[in-house]
């Protein structure tokens, strides 16, 4: 039977908050820290302050028994055994990751520590920050024999983090010293002996008891590297694919048809080969800018980088163009907004390609009524409502006396719709589809004028854009 560890988190965001609901799931006790008091309040209530599949489920389960929420970090490191550093790591003015808050939540447990703890790198951080934890704590006067510093970088996506948690292709644990490994192992024996997929109440998923995630073993700086690399990669296929998206339009291809030729390739596989209006969140955009500025800090060129970054704001721009193309003009023109979130699942707008879309149409003139099934509430405090941004209750009302619609985020509702409502609602039959979410052939049975992203456009549709695009 696995032994209950005392985990201490320090820190409730998307990373935090999920780590500590799940390792409760897993039966250890979990403290978590946060400094924001309104949001310990709000979590003591069992309330999730953020949109994910299966947190509010976990959070009720446990909230009295296996997981509490304070601000009082002294208290957590004088408890725990195992503290788990997953604060926020925002990008700065230079394009790396701010890791002042790394700091001081690393000076703070220095100042606290009474005896041996296992420090972990949960925040996504670039190279070299176990060694800078390291020095704060010894700077601080805390002996070596009395902490270790490890690195157990995370690989959730936002919307399925709680499942792709209990559920993880792999478990990276970066350690330097026997010690370390020992306790992380047992942190995770739930998940690597099969005992947790025993559980009639254990969160579905992939994994069963026969069919367990791997657990790696690395230096502290190889897990450092490997979360930053393998966001910066995924980040590189969706690039790789919206270009190529832009040769298919070209020529009249189907983005979808080489997507699936290129993605049933093993060596390859068919996962971020999705075209569309670029990525976004609060990862990808800040792990490629800080993993490029890494590489130029140690001397090495990765050019592949900035064209990475460069390939995903030029794709924001053409779906603009597209939609300018086939309405002519902007000014007085009602647009129809179906999702607002970066990705579908998620009520995170952070770096949302969707929240910069509507910012440019309303510079434009245009009218925008917009509805996401979970963000708008987040949207709301960098778009408010006015005369020219308004929020809807559904996809419907969004789309009444519209003259396009506009599909933004992946929400599987937006599939579901009843299109010949739709089509009778808006004042022009016009949908543009930024995910490629819709199939054309549905979309022009019920009469729309449909484009998408890589798609050839209808022989009428060719022929307005065209016109459209006369000098």
């Amino acid at each position: 039977m696995e032994e209950q560890l005392t985990i201490g988190i320090i820190g409730s965001g998307y990373v935090g908050l999920v780590a500590a609901v799940c390792f409760a799931e897993l039966g250890h006790y979990v403290i978590c820290v946060d400094s924001d008091e309104s949001k310990v309040a709000l979590l003591r209530q069992g309330k999730a302050p953020i949109h994910e599949e299966y947190l509010p489920q976990l959070l009720e389960r446990h909230q009295n028994g296996l997981i509490e929420f304070t601000t009082a970090l002294k208290e957590a490191t004088e408890r725990a055994q195992i503290l788990f550093i997953a604060v926020g790591t925002p990008q700065d003015h230079a394009g790396t990751a701010d890791l002042s808050y790394v700091d001081a939540v690393a000076s703070e447990i220095a100042r606290a520590i009474t005896g041996y703890r296992l420090i972990v790198e949960k925040s996504t951080v670039p190279v070299y920050t176990s060694e800078w934890i390291r020095r704060i704590m010894v700077r601080n006067g805390v002996s070596r024999e009395l902490f270790d510093v490890a690195s157990n970088p995370e690989f959730l996506r936002e919307g399925t983090a709680v499942a792709d948690f209990l559920h993880p292709d792999r478990i990276v644990i970066g350690v330097d010293s026997e010690r370390a490994a020992v306790l992380l192992r047992r942190v995770y024996a739930p998940l690597t002996t099969g005992s947790y997929y025993r559980k009639t109440s254990a969160i579905p998923g992939a994994r069963t008891p026969d069919h367990v995630p791997p657990l790696f073993e690395t230096s502290t700086k190889a897990a450092e590297i490997i979360k930053h690399a393998s966001n910066a990669f995924l980040a590189m296929k969706i690039s790789f694919i919206n270009v190529v998206s832009n040769i298919c339009e070209a020529v009249g291809a189907d983005i979808e048809q080489v997507s699936q030729g290129i993605g049933s390739d093993r060596r390859i596989g068919n996962s971020f080969l999705k075209a569309g209006i670029g990525y976004g969140g609060s990862c990808f955009p800040k792990d490629v800018a800080a993993f490029r500025y890494v590489a130029e800090h140690l001397g090495v060129e990765f050019g592949l980088l900035h064209e990475v970054e460069k390939v995903n704001r030029e794709q924001k721009k053409r779906f603009f163009r597209k939609v300018r193309s086939a309405l002519w003009t902007f000014r007085g023109k009602k647009l129809g907004v179906l999702g607002l979130a970066f990705k579908g699942g998620t009520d995170d707008i952070r770096e949302s390609p969707a929240i910069d879309l509507v910012r440019m149409f309303l510079e434009e003139g245009c009218m925008i009524s917009a509805y996401d099934p979970a963000a708008m509430e987040r949207a709301s405090y960098v778009l408010p409502s006015s005369t020219h941004m308004m929020y809807a209750e559904d996809a419907y009302e969004a789309a009444r006396d519209a003259d396009a619609l506009l599909v933004l985020t992946d929400w599987q509702e937006f599939i579901d719709l009843d299109f010949d409502r739709l089509s009778r609602i808006m004042r022009y039959p016009v949908v543009i589809d930024g995910r490629n979410l819709l199939d054309p052939s549905v979309m022009r049975r019920y009469g729309f004028t449909y484009l998408g992203v890589g798609r050839a456009a209808a022989p009428q549709e060719k022929e307005a854009t065209f016109f459209y695009n006369l000098p």
